[in-house]
């Protein structure tokens, strides 16, 4: 891996690197600057008059969740609106969408200012995923849809062959309820079975979410996974709504 130098441009070898990861040769390699290009870095050097990636991050975004959508729908078209809703939910989630990124090692490509860099701006997960949503974006400009199709195909189509539509359906909500509550500064939240209903070969799991002794969410499931995840689910919508 080459060195990162502190807010310093990539150099051609460099950005040849990335595009080797990526898969993709821009035309235009002002368009995979500009993805890669913090608001931190901009900020740190107006007067060289840059762009930062905000623009093709919210072009990216959108035409992620259109590939997402149609490659689950074609792979899964007997599943109802409501489960397709929830594996693209999962998929274009930050929490997932980060560990793509980090596949591609898109973090050690990333411009930042000097202060951000210095803060461990290349491992922040909104750093990260804005930028992974803006190489979307640019890679739809420089190539047309079909490009941005490809290279959104060999980042999940392995995985979503692989996929239990009815594990995906739950997603790891766990993780992204345990993050929520770091994020807010509270504890970490404790599961605990309260019921088991049923003959041991056709079990239902009760399981309740409990913050600060405080019981915040209860749902059931055939596994004890399954009702964990999905009350940690209830816990974040829960948790969405009262802020």
């Amino acid at each position: 891996m080459g060195e990162n130098i502190e807010g310093a441009v990539p150099t051609p070898a460099r950005l040849n690197e990335l595009e080797k990861l990526l898969g993709h040769k821009f035309r235009d390699p002002s368009l995979l600057l500009q993805a890669l290009t913090h608001r931190s870095y901009v900020n740190e050097h107006e007067e060289e008059n840059l762009r930062n990636n905000e623009s093709l991050e919210f072009l990216g975004d959108a035409v992620l969740g259109f590939l997402i959508s149609s490659r689950i729908f074609q792979s899964y078209p007997e599943l109802t609106e409501g489960e397709l809703s929830k594996i693209k939910a999962y998929l274009v989630s930050a929490v997932n969408l980060k560990k793509l990124a980090e596949r591609i090692r898109l973090g050690d490509f990333v411009r930042l200012s000097r202060g951000e860099e210095k803060t461990g701006g290349r491992t922040k997960r909104a750093i990260v995923v804005d930028a992974y949503e803006a190489i979307i974006g640019a890679i739809y400009l420089d190539g047309g849809v079909e490009a941005a199709s490809e290279f959104v195909g060999r980042q999940v189509d392995e995985f979503l062959k692989g996929l239990d539509p009815r594990e995906l359906t739950y997603g790891d909500f766990k993780s992204a309820l345990q993050e929520h509550l770091h994020n807010m500064g509270r504890p970490e939240p404790i599961y605990r079975v309260v019921d088991e209903i049923g003959p041991d070969h056709k079990k239902t799991f009760v399981v309740q979410v409990m913050i600060h002794g405080e019981v915040v969410a209860e749902s059931s499931g055939r596994t004890k996974k399954e009702a964990q995840q999905s009350a940690a689910r209830l816990a974040l919508e829960s948790l969405s709504e009262l802020h």
